[in-house]
């Protein structure tokens, strides 16, 4: 018999069978790993297994290499609190899916849970609140993944002051002055993801989505031959919407 138990952020749920789903979740040790839960899309049980909620999981098979049966408790309601926040919801959606797309099954990258954990926590309070470490939390992704952004030193020059901007090719950062002449071709640099003190503004994270999601497009998920996840698409979208109404709101 195998058998786990851990804390585990919900990442999928489909509806399976008579009343059950095929859940994926993340979990610090098993890292993104799957499972049947009997009557997990019924209607007594269907708000325990929303994505983003995190649970006391307990995963059991007979056979390490088996899907397995999950069950759970509810520890935090994500999900609930996130529901009537359209831009709390788009970032959990994304979160979720990025996570669900982009980690190797029953692969342990502890970093990423661990970092995710606070990003869902206070995700309650606003996504503003959590849109600039959502954005570190994609770096780290993409350095667990093998696709790290240098963003310690200017490729051109070594200087670690005054960073702007980062080469799409290289993912290496380049200071403003070296990146002055090569402007339309470099993705720009916003300050919160060398600042962890800075959260950023709708611009800035539209910017940091706009980098991450570059390298997330050619690496993460280019190298498998699948597009970004819709979700992640959609947090842009709704990220971008709010930098093109600030001049509207302010006047």
């Amino acid at each position: 018999m195998e058998e786990w138990q851990a804390p585990a952020i919900i990442l999928d749920a489909r509806p399976y069978g008579e009343g059950g789903a095929i859940v994926t979740v993340l979990t610090e040790v098993q890292g993104r790993h799957a499972g049947l839960v009997r009557g997990g899309a019924s209607r007594a049980n269907a708000a325990t297994w929303q994505t983003g909620n995190l649970v006391e999981a307990r995963w059991v098979a007979r056979l390490a290499e088996q899907l397995g049966n999950l069950s759970g408790e509810l520890v935090h309601p994500t999900a609930a609190l996130a529901l009537e926040d359209r831009l709390a919801l788009a970032l959990l959606s994304s979160a979720c899916a990025v996570a669900a797309e982009a980690l190797p099954e029953r692969e342990p990258h502890p970093r990423v849970f661990r970092a995710l954990l606070p990003i869902l926590a206070h995700l309650g309070e606003g996504a503003e609140a959590v849109m600039a470490d959502y954005l570190r939390w994609e770096v780290l992704l993409l350095a667990e993944l093998g696709y790290g952004l240098d963003l310690s030193a200017c490729a051109v020059t070594g200087a670690r002051e005054g960073l702007a901007a980062v080469s799409p090719r290289s993912g290496r950062a380049v200071c403003a002055e070296a990146a002055a002449p090569y402007a339309g071709r470099l993705l720009p640099l916003p300050r919160f993801l060398l600042d962890p003190a800075d959260p950023g503004d709708a611009a800035a994270w539209a910017e940091g989505l706009r980098l991450t999601g570059h390298f997330l497009a050619r690496d993460a998920f280019g190298a498998r031959h699948r597009p970004v996840p819709a979700a992640r698409e959609m947090l842009y979208d709704r990220v971008a919407a709010l930098v093109t109404t600030a001049p509207d709101e302010a006047g």
